[in-house]
């Protein structure tokens, strides 16, 4: 079983870029067991699938949010990043790393979760 840290910076503003880390141990980001998400929950909302990243660095994005986000990896330090531009308040949440065994944009099918970092963006 991995477990998932997620880090971040809190408090944003408006229009500033978030970046956000997931160090991973218990297993390695490269295997093809897992792929690996981002996950996010905003406030009275449900979980909203942001992206993931697979073993050999290929990454699928949610449409919607695909034209500000970039996921990315660095396999020495078993980490993953979220990058997100042009945040707005809407994008107040926290934001979760997720692993699920297969590729999958449903945030049930994933079984191991961090803890979750709050990131709120200010107007």
């Amino acid at each position: 079983q991995v477990q998932l840290q997620e880090s971040g910076p809190g408090l944003v503003k408006s229009s500033q870029v978030l970046s956000l880390t997931c160090s991973v141990s218990g297993g390695s980001i490269t295997t093809s067991r897992y792929a690996w998400s981002w996950i996010r929950q905003s406030p009275g909302k449900g979980l909203e699938w942001i992206g993931l990243i697979k073993d050999r660095g290929n990454t699928y994005y949610n449409p919607l949010l695909k034209s500000r986000t970039s996921l990315s990896r660095d396999n020495a330090k078993n980490t993953v990043y979220l990058q997100m531009d042009a945040l707005v308040p809407e994008d107040t949440a926290v934001y979760y790393c997720a692993a699920a065994p297969f590729l999958t944009r449903r945030a049930t099918d994933y079984k191991s979760w961090g803890q979750g970092t709050q990131v709120t963006v200010s107007s």
